[in-house]
């Protein structure tokens, strides 16, 4: 199994930023798919999850309203498109698949590799 998150940079605040995951991973919509950010000297932190089969997505209140998570389980991809950005939103960001949508690191059994992401003032 492996994840593949692309799409960070640098990025003035108010701008936007969509991260993508490629996971290679059999019967991807069996999974549940979650993005996590770490910043530095923080512990890792939840942003949002969506279900296998695209319900229910749902997001940590500082995400809420800004960034949007989406899946293609034809192209085995996730996607979170982050708007509105704010320096406090610079953090690495980490995808992960699990059997289920949780806000909790320790449901998801697979991890990506992490994309940083920067946000200027």
């Amino acid at each position: 199994v492996q994840l593949q998150a692309s799409g960070g940079g640098l990025v003035q605040a108010g701008g936007s930023l969509r991260l993508s995951c490629a996971a290679s991973i059999r019967h991807f919509s069996d999974h549940a798919m979650g993005w996590f950010r770490q910043a530095p000297g923080k512990a890792r932190e939840f942003v949002a999850a969506i279900s296998g089969t695209c319900s229910s997505p749902y997001y940590a209140v500082s995400a809420k309203g800004r960034f949007t998570i989406s899946r293609d389980n034809a192209k085995n991809t996730v996607n979170l498109q982050m708007n509105s950005l704010k320096p406090e939103d610079t953090a690495v960001y980490y995808c992960a698949a699990g059997p289920r949508s949780s806000a909790y690191s320790a449901a998801y059994d697979y991890w990506g590799q992490g994309t940083q992401v920067t946000v200027s003032s």
